[in-house]
């Protein structure tokens, strides 16, 4: 009975409100290429501040799962990303456009995005429960192994290259370093300003570090607004739920991909994707039909990049860990709001994220009428929006969501220089999610170490309040794995390649 009563506190008329505007607006924003799921709920949370805490995460969850859901329509119509989750439904959705089935295409990835989404938050909904049930026997130095492994499985995981992955997760936990520490009250690295006296804030750094270089490359890319023909023939339904009921096996596969993906610290929809559009791909009796306009490429990939949605939610709410760089800034305003994730959270604050959680499935079945019906039509209206009127209007609102966070004009000036650092690097190969971790990450891993160190060195006993335990031992075991695993599937094809060279050879 106490989840009926939840469920129906996330349909009150505020509430379902919140879930269908989020849907649309993350719809809209997530169908202009550039602007990522991340920049959309990073410079909204501001104005959940003053809204009931369960609302403004339903919001800020419809928000999300909306933005991804429209980044497919950029990758099918015009073979751009609306959103980095996107990038694997170009591999097909653009080749079904350019023989005349975007609006199939369309109406596939929406059918896709439903499932992926659903099956994401019943995951959430079900497993989150006995995970925070095991995560208290996690102590501090769990917790500071748990950022460790996080921190080293998105460098492991950043675009291909995992040093530069790691120096973006150093450069975050130096900017996590900055102000008071947060074990002992020490100031550390602020350079006699008074400005980083209080640290770097959550929110601002990430507006900063994914909001300020869209706008940059707004400004100085000179490329006209693409133009979009009309697809004739309707949504094509019908045939779509036929070739969706014809992938089932695929759909289901993908979502549960997209789900266990969504859980690894940092890793997101792009990773997501690449990995059920390759399973998919491998396990089709079809596979050269691939890259060549496949159905089951676009079900697999937007399937996966949605489920990651509810998956993501699932460390960021039980053990205080960013499952993707959007439930990083979630995470953000959960602490501004004084909502502390950890095992107890589904105790203590029970009613709020069970209403939350009702209220992202609610939002995630809105996308199918929504999405059928701004589908074909959200793009083309976004697309000819002049970039004299979009680049101010972004700029106003990275400044203002900044701002209000804490009312304080330094998080504009802390906003504004990250931007342009983050923009440096993004120049030279580093991706700022690895950075975004570190700063998340940071106080973790600093608060576990140093309460070891004490609890430890009081006991006499410090390696074994560090190697000793067995949850903290399996941790160690999958940071190394996961750290040393590219290099060593490197040398795995190397060797198996020299074999069979061998052996044509013979």
């Amino acid at each position: 009975m106490e989840m009926l009563g939840y469920f129906l506190q996330a349909l009150t008329p505020l509430n379902f409100a919140l879930a269908v505007a989020g849907v649309v607006l993350g719809t809209v924003i997530g169908a202009l290429p550039g602007l990522s799921a991340t920049m959309a709920v990073a410079v909204l949370v501001p104005f959940t501040f003053g809204m009931d805490p369960a609302s403004g995460l339903i919001a800020l969850g419809a928000i999300y799962t909306g933005a991804i859901y429209g980044g497919a329509f950029a990758a099918i119509l015009v073979n751009t990303p609306g959103t980095p989750s996107s990038i694997a439904t170009t591999f097909d959705g653009f080749p079904m456009a350019r023989r005349g089935d975007g609006n199939l295409a369309v109406t596939l990835a929406t059918l896709a995005s439903v499932t992926g989404g659903v099956v994401g938050g019943l995951f959430l909904l079900l497993v989150s429960p006995p995970l925070a049930t095991v995560a208290l026997a996690f102590g501090p130095p769990e917790y500071f192994w748990l950022a460790v492994f996080g921190l080293t499985l998105i460098s492991a995981l950043s675009v291909g290259n995992m040093l530069k992955g790691l120096i973006g997760a150093c450069f975050g936990l130096f900017l996590a370093m900055m102000g008071v520490a947060v074990v002992g009250g020490d100031t550390r690295f602020t350079l006699g300003s008074h400005l980083l006296l209080g640290g770097v804030d959550v929110i601002a750094a990430l507006i900063g570090l994914y909001c300020i270089p869209v706008i940059i490359d707004l400004v100085a890319t000179p490329d006209p607004h693409l133009k979009v023909s009309p697809q004739g023939g309707g949504f094509r339904l019908a045939e779509a739920l036929r070739l969706c009921w014809r992938g089932k096996w695929n759909l289901m596969r993908s979502s549960v991909v997209g789900t266990v993906v969504g859980i690894l610290p940092g890793a997101g929809g792009s990773i997501a994707s690449l990995v059920a559009y390759s399973e998919a791909r491998r396990s089709s009796r079809h596979p050269q039909e691939f890259g060549k306009g496949a159905p089951d490429g676009v079900l697999a990939t937007e399937s996966a990049n949605n489920a990651t949605v509810g998956g993501g939610f699932i460390p960021t709410l039980v053990l205080g860990i960013p499952g993707t760089p959007p439930d990083a800034v979630i995470l953000g305003a959960l602490l501004v709001q004084g909502i502390r994730t950890g095992p107890t959270l589904f105790t203590a604050q029970g009613p709020i994220v069970y209403t939350f959680i009702f209220g992202l499935l609610i939002a995630t079945v809105l996308m199918l009428p929504t999405g059928l019906l701004l589908g074909r039509y959200a793009y083309k209206s976004i697309i000819a929006i002049p970039k004299a009127v979009l680049v101010p209007t972004v700029a106003m609102l990275t400044v203002v969501g900044s701002y209000a966070v804490h009312n304080n004009s330094d998080d504009v000036i802390v906003m504004f220089v990250l931007g342009v650092v983050g923009w440096v690097l993004n120049r030279f190969g580093f991706a700022p999610s690895p950075i975004v971790l570190g700063l998340i990450l940071g106080p973790i891993a600093e608060q576990g170490f140093v309460q070891s160190w004490l609890i430890g060195n009081a006991q006499g006993n410090l390696a074994g309040m560090f190697f000793g335990r067995p949850i903290s031992l399996a941790i160690v075991a999958l940071s190394v794995l996961t750290l040393f695993y590219p290099i060593l599937a490197e040398l795995w094809r190397s060797r198996t390649a020299r074999r069979l060279e061998a052996r044509d050879a013979k």
